[in-house]
């Protein structure tokens, strides 16, 4: 399939900026696999759409305040970094712009709170950082350290614990798992009382989610890894859950990746730590999940064919054109979709 397939017109009105209050009002479309009915809904009603023995997998990655400002020290110019993954204690890799005022062997400095020399700069363009500071790292980085919004939001955002989900807790992500930002705890703690289950995955989220695809044949297009962690309670909770015929429900396109990556690595799910560049698009065979909640995704994004894949291609195309006529509020902050 071709890039192109996967274009649709989208109003830029329709881009959400900001978080809708509470979590839980946000619209859900509900769409059906089998058949492409399509009903509407609101988040806080996802309940009527699982059964007891399902089994929620939920991302638990929590965001890095993971873009800094830093002054070089010999000109003063100031350069954006973002970064993307722990090399080491101290060492990162990071994107950084612009790029030119970011050579090897120069020395930032970050508020007074972190400096940084950069190291290396790698043959993609990102750079190295090594960085020094007094005391913990990542309480410094918390105090200097902005939320890496995607570019597409031009708000600022007043709460940062808004590109959170109310359940992370492994630090490590550049995004946010924002299917997971519709979900309240009281939310949860009915749909535990209903019966579902609830099993916490970890996949530390790229900005290579937000990275385009250049290629126009969407097979030559070179995913981004990333690293993820099941532990033995989650493995167990999910075979369990296949064992006695329950539906794996995926909260987002990276608890999915999370699944379908183990899966076809070992054929089972396993408590495993890896990294993953699966990527998937129509003719990908599911092997583990049932159903997918998921925000509505950039034209052209390896998000959309994960969606097109699952869904059905015209399924799909047909939703997100209804959902862009019916005004849903698209990508990071916007609406739901419960595919199934």
């Amino acid at each position: 399939m071709k890039k192109s397939d996967f274009y649709y017109d989208l109003p830029e009105e329709l881009i959400a900026q900001t978080p809708i209050e509470p979590r839980t009002a946000s619209r859900l479309m509900v769409l059906s696999r089998k058949t492409g009915e399509i009903q509407h809904s609101v988040f806080g009603e996802i309940e009527n759409y699982l059964q007891p023995g399902d089994c929620l997998v939920l991302n638990n990655t929590r965001v890095l305040p993971a873009r800094l400002y830093g002054t070089r020290r010999d000109t003063g110019a100031v350069v954006e970094f973002v970064l993307l993954k722990q090399r080491e204690m101290y060492c990162w890799e990071a994107l950084a712009g612009p790029g030119k005022k970011a050579k090897e062997g120069t020395f930032f400095d970050f508020s007074g709170v972190l400096s940084a020399e950069v190291t290396e700069v790698l043959p993609d363009g990102n750079r190295v950082l090594k960085f020094s500071c007094e005391g913990d790292f990542f309480a410094a980085l918390d105090r200097v350290g902005q939320m890496p919004l995607p570019p597409y939001i031009k708000e600022k955002l007043k709460d940062r614990e808004r590109y959170q989900t109310v359940y992370s807790k492994e630090l490590g992500s550049a995004a946010a798992p924002t299917a997971g930002l519709h979900f309240t705890e009281a939310l949860l703690e009915k749909l535990r009382q209903k019966g579902v289950k609830l099993a916490f995955v970890t996949l530390h989220v790229g900005l290579g989610t937000f990275r385009p695809v250049k290629t126009e044949e969407i097979t030559e297009h070179h995913m981004h890894t990333e690293h993820y962690f099941i532990s033995q309670e989650a493995a167990d909770l999910i075979n369990q859950t296949k064992r006695e015929g329950g539906r794996v429900v995926c909260v987002g396109t990276t608890a999915c990746r999370t699944l379908e990556s183990v899966m076809q690595k070992y054929g089972e799910v396993r408590a495993c730590s890896e990294d993953t560049g699966i990527f998937i698009y129509p003719g990908y065979q599911f092997r583990c999940m049932d159903a997918l909640i998921t925000n509505f995704h950039l034209p052209e994004s390896t998000l959309i064919m994960l969606v097109s894949a699952f869904a059905g291609y015209e399924n799909t195309m047909n939703a997100y054109r209804i959902a862009v006529e019916e005004k849903y509020r698209f990508f990071s902050f916007g609406d739901a979709m419960l595919i199934q």
